[in-house]
């Protein structure tokens, strides 16, 4: 399993109130791709710019995938853009994929057994396998959940990250998610205002 497969698996299980937002998501997911991809030399960072790596595979096909789009040329892309543009659709994206590997399943809703239902983890190796890291208390996977409003269960201090390019990684997904709270916040009170101006109106 990768970092990103053991967010999602964390991050969907519905029972705990971890549920996140696709938009949170999607941002948190593609931290955590450049996580792993920092841990397998694919890329690496300066200042706050990926640096493109070695060319391996990484026995992930969407970590290959995260790899492949990686810029290569200079100017380098920073961090936080990658963030935006890898993470647009991507926790979608990563739901198709394990829902079609198995690793997660529609939930069937009573009396509505020919509707889909809720994506939620199947019971399996790989979910056991993100439990139990979670539970472990791992560290990067303990800020990306917090990031995504979810790491009530965790007693104590946030957990250290001894890697600088790591907790730059995800001092970069915190920031970007506070900058989608700010987008999302500044929509609702223009979509408010116009409401109020379209009843004023009489339309």
């Amino acid at each position: 399993m990768t970092t990103p497969r053991d967010l999602l698996m964390i991050a969907m299980d519905v029972e705990s109130g971890r549920k996140a937002e696709q938009g949170e998501l999607s941002l948190a997911l593609a931290g955590a791709e450049v996580v792993d991809l920092l841990a397998a030399r694919a890329v690496g960072l300066d200042g706050d710019l990926l640096v493109p790596g070695e060319r391996a595979a990484l026995d992930d096909p969407l970590l290959d995938a995260a790899a492949a789009l990686l810029v290569r040329e200079e100017p380098y892309e920073s961090l936080a853009d990658w963030l935006w543009r890898r993470g647009l659709g991507l926790s979608a994206h990563y739901e198709a994929v394990l829902e079609e590997e198995g690793q997660l399943v529609r939930q069937r809703r009573r009396g509505f057994s020919f509707r889909a239902g809720e994506l939620l983890p199947a019971d399996s190796p790989a979910r056991r396998r993100a439990e139990e890291r979670w539970r472990a208390e791992d560290p990067v996977l303990v800020l990306l959940v917090d990031s995504l409003g979810g790491g009530g269960e965790q007693d104590g201090d946030a957990p250290e990250v001894a890697d600088d390019a790591v907790a730059t990684v995800l001092a970069a997904v915190n920031d970007a998610l506070v900058e989608l709270a700010g987008v999302r916040q500044r929509r609702a009170i223009e979509n408010a205002a116009f409401d109020n101006i379209w009843r004023g109106s009489g339309g």
